[in-house]
């Protein structure tokens, strides 16, 4: 899996997973139109151009195709704080695909932008996401209720995290590959 900056060129293979009802289920977008996700892929493009830059959006490729996309986006940066967001096709689902994604957005928070604190949050019920969080080495923080409504009403979100010193711990030159 790589990680490339995303392109205009991308939104059709966003859209191939961003139009799906399974994909968005735990998410307040949704299934997309055409429209919608051209428009977003436009967004997350021009928002390489800001300056400072706060969202940095990738397309996540596996053997030449997309497949799936990342988000690392600085929350505070006088406070060191990022979040990571991510989304992979269903035909990828359980393959590796979202922890790969979330450790290259780990890596490039915390050595490229010296980030001290990274978090995720995620539907109680998409146990899927909660897996991958853990697998990336972020503690459960706790539980914040109804963050977000949704086409079935409202949703609380699992807070995770993972501060510098934990992931340098995990991924440092000792560390078990």
């Amino acid at each position: 899996m790589t990680l490339r900056r995303i392109e205009l060129a991308d939104w059709r293979a966003v859209h191939s997973w961003a139009s799906l009802g399974e994909v968005c289920r735990f998410q307040t977008w949704g299934p997309n139109t055409e429209e919608q996700t051209r428009a977003f892929v436009e967004t997350a493009v021009e928002a390489w151009a800001h300056s400072p830059r706060q969202r940095f959006a990738y397309a996540a490729r596996v053997e030449g195709r997309v497949v799936g996309m990342g988000e690392l986006r600085v929350r505070d940066r006088g406070q060191r704080q990022g979040e990571i967001v991510y989304a992979v096709h269903p035909r990828v689902w359980g393959r590796g695909v979202g922890t790969a994604i979330g450790e290259e957005l780990l890596v490039r928070g915390f050595e490229d932008l010296g980030l001290h604190r990274v978090h995720a949050t995620c539907d109680p019920r998409n146990l899927g996401s909660a897996r991958v969080l853990r697998r990336l080495g972020m503690t459960w923080e706790g539980r914040h209720r109804h963050t977000a409504l949704l086409r079935d009403g409202w949703r609380d979100s699992e807070v995770f995290s993972i501060l510098e010193d934990e992931w340098r711990a995990r991924n440092g030159p000792d560390a078990d590959g």
